[in-house]
Order: C-alpha cells, then structure tokens, then sequence
C-alpha cells in the first residue's frame, strides 16, 4: 500500500514538473561561437600575443647580458635577477589577461541575459548541451556582441 502510494505521488510529481515547464521559452546558443567572432576576444589575443613578443625580445636581452658576463659568479647573479623579474613579468601578465577575460565573460554572459530576455525567454543553455529543442539565438548574440 505504501508502495502504491509513493509511486503515485512521485508520478503526480513528475506531471506537475512538465506541466510547470510547459510554457518555458527556451533558447540555445553556440557560446564558443560567440566568443570566437567576439572583437573583445580579437583585441585581448593580439594584445596577449604583443606582450609576449615584447617579453621574448627582452628576453633575449636578457640572453646577451648574460653571455657578456666575464665570471661565472656574474652570470648566476644576473641569471637570479633575471629569473625573479621574468617571474613578476610572467605573472602580470597573466593577473592582467585572466582580468580582461573575465570582464569579457560577464560583458558576454550579460548580452546573452539581455538578448534571451529581451526575445522573451525563460532560460538559455549552452548549444553543446542541447540534443533537440530550442531556438537557436546564437547570431542575434553575436550581433549584439562587441
């Protein structure tokens, strides 16, 4: 009897869950998509691919003063301030990008919030996720994307 029982509630349960998402808009959008044509995305690569053509230049700078050096002692103590510069460098410049970047995935994530609510939708997921179903809003987010 108990058994009777639970397996109805559990299936009045289910009904009332599809019945709740019935009327659920649902969107979908190609997010790696959208950030591939992103000219957000553009500008931090070829900022990120300056930076480090600046830091090999630098460090081949740092090569020649090395080599220049007349004792070995010289050379290790040039090499260890070097190295804990590189390191400082190194680390800027990552602190620097992950920042932009995470400016750029909220800057995203909120056009996609506006563009789905602006269509009038109730959710949006990620086009990977979706087997079958959803309207496909990811060239309306890339438009509005900058």
């Amino acid at each position: 009897m108990k058994k009777t029982i639970l397996t109805a509630a559990i299936i009045l349960g289910l009904s009332g869950m599809n019945a709740a998402y019935a009327d659920t808009k649902i969107a979908i959008v190609d997010v790696q998509a959208v950030v591939a044509q992103s000219q957000q995305v553009q500008a931090l690569k070829q900022e990120e691919t300056k930076k480090i053509q600046d830091l090999e230049k630098w460090l081949k700078k740092v090569n020649d003063d090395v080599a220049k050096q007349q004792t070995e002692e010289g050379k290790q103590k040039l090499t260890k301030k070097y190295n804990e510069e590189f390191a400082k460098k190194r680390t800027a410049i990552a602190k620097d990008y992950q920042a932009k970047l995470q400016m750029i995935d909220k800057s995203i994530s909120d056009t996609i919030a506006q563009q789905a609510k602006a269509k009038g939708y109730d959710m949006v997921i990620a086009k990977g996720i979706v087997l079958y179903g959803g309207d496909d809003i990811t060239a309306d987010v890339q438009k509005a994307v900058k």
